[in-house]
């Protein structure tokens, strides 16, 4: 009886609930927002930008397989500048031989890659049309520095390749931090739909201004994508007209916030970022600096890191000082005040280049300290197998990606060149002889491989 009682209750409780409920009436604000005013805001906006917006057809050569091939990618890039001027992303034309663009009035042109960032993942590139070719419609750079989590924006592009599309959403996080791609900048995150092929693409704010350029999508749930800030991308296009590089640079200086959750270390006060470690022959060990530094200001600029969001903006502080040029830098460590003076260098290359030995099987590729750290630590210079051919002469013969060449039949190799040199070599004097002795490095241990190449897998 108590049971039948509680259901009788709530049954009334309900049915009041539901005879007093009435809908709320509709304010202009609602109208405004969801009705036919915020219809017409987004077909301004996207009146203002769509024009503008470019599908992007590369063809990329590529070596990872083993040998030297070509494939198609397609992405999606904004018109900056009325003389042609396209702001995509970096891994869209990296390693492009050719690139092709379609404009919204389907205009087909070839385009010339001005210059690329892949710290930024942030490219610039010119269309290929005569000098008296009309003037391109072309999308202003908005401040995305005063953007607050729920502003509406569009992603612009051409997911998946089908071209001008256009998906709505909010911002969701205005400061995202991703530790594997946001060295010099944070993330905007949003639910917009970001997918392969609108990568490079604009995120464009109610007002008809590109506030991102779309880079990241989860290909797994369309609600999480992430763009360039704009802001990052207007100081990363002015150094790529000029110079065709970033040129970011570099001290070698490792950085940990305050209050450091991920490693579970937490330092008292509010000010200062602190020094995790000094990488090996870099401006800041040279400078003596040292981990559990406390820096408080560069050139008498504070710095602080309270969490790791506030870290890119230091990184992007320190990469942008003058290169070969003295930095006061002002510290506490143990509790006492230290001034150090630091020089910073020009961080160079990102990426090592790559290299085709075909007959051989494999692919090779220069080591860099910022590409391949771990094959860095055991030689400073010189090639690794990047890529190796199956079936193939170097697979038969026990060679493996990430081995370190060192020597082919007794000669050092430690350039492009010398490798050139010695694969025409073996191959001229095939008739004579058809194996070659590589001496590598694997994991730190020293091996030596005879590679026979007598058959030609090619043109089997």
């Amino acid at each position: 009886m108590a049971f039948q009682r509680m259901i009788v209750v709530a049954v009334l409780l309900v049915a009041a609930g539901m005879l007093g409920a009435q809908p709320a009436p509709t304010t202009n604000s609602d109208r405004s927002v969801y009705g036919a005013d915020f219809r017409e805001t987004i077909k301004r906006a996207t009146d203002e930008v769509f024009p503008a917006v470019v599908f992007i057809k590369c063809v990329r050569q590529t070596h990872e397989s083993g040998k030297k091939s070509s494939e198609e990618v397609s992405g999606s890039g904004v018109l900056v500048a009325s003389t042609g001027q396209v702001v995509t992303n970096w891994h869209v034309v990296d390693k492009a031989v050719e690139v092709r663009c379609l404009l919204r009035d389907g205009e087909a042109c070839s385009a010339t890659v001005v210059g690329t960032d892949k710290d930024t993942d942030l490219a610039l590139l010119k269309l290929d049309r005569p000098a008296d070719a009309p003037a391109l419609p072309f999308a202003r750079l908005g401040d995305s520095s005063v953007l607050r989590e729920g502003d509406f924006v569009m992603a612009m592009g051409a997911p998946w390749g089908l071209s001008r599309s256009v998906s709505i959403g909010i911002i969701s996080c205005t400061q995202r931090f991703l530790p594997e791609n946001g060295e010099y900048s944070l993330w905007l995150q949003t639910d917009a739909s970001i997918c392969p092929g609108n990568s490079g693409g604009p995120l464009v704010n109610s007002e008809g201004e590109v506030v991102g350029i779309n880079s990241l999508g989860a290909l797994i749930g369309g609600d999480l994508g992430f763009a360039i800030p704009s802001n990052t991308v207007r100081i990363v296009i002015e150094q790529l007209e000029e110079f065709g590089r970033m040129n970011w640079s570099w001290t070698g200086l490792q950085l940990q916030p305050l209050k450091d959750f991920k490693r579970n270390m937490y330092f008292e006060g509010r000010e200062g970022v602190i020094v995790a470690e000094t990488d090996p022959e870099s401006p800041a060990r040279k400078a003596g600096l040292q981990p559990r530094d406390r820096i408080l200001s560069v050139n008498g600029k504070p710095i602080n890191a309270i969490t790791e969001e506030d870290l890119p903006d230091i990184r992007r502080l320190l990469g942008l000082l003058p290169k070969y040029e003295s930095a006061r830098i002002k510290l506490l460590r143990d509790a006492v005040d230290v001034e150090l003076v630091l020089t910073p260098r020009e961080k160079g290359d990102v990426e090592g280049k790559e290299l085709d030995c075909p007959r051989w099987g494999f692919t090779a590729k220069t080591i860099n300290q910022f590409d391949n750290p771990d094959l860095y630590f055991y030689q400073k210079e010189g090639l690794f197998v990047y890529g190796i051919k199956y079936p193939g002469n170097a697979s038969n013969a026990g060679l493996r990606k990430n081995d370190i060449l060192l020597k082919i039949d007794g000669q050092e190799i430690k350039t492009r060149e010398e490798l050139t040199a010695a694969h025409r070599a073996a191959l001229d004097n095939i008739s004579k002889s058809h194996r070659v002795l590589l001496t590598v490095l694997r994991s730190g241990l020293m091996k030596q491989i005879v590679l026979d190449f007598s058959r030609d897998y090619e043109n089997e």
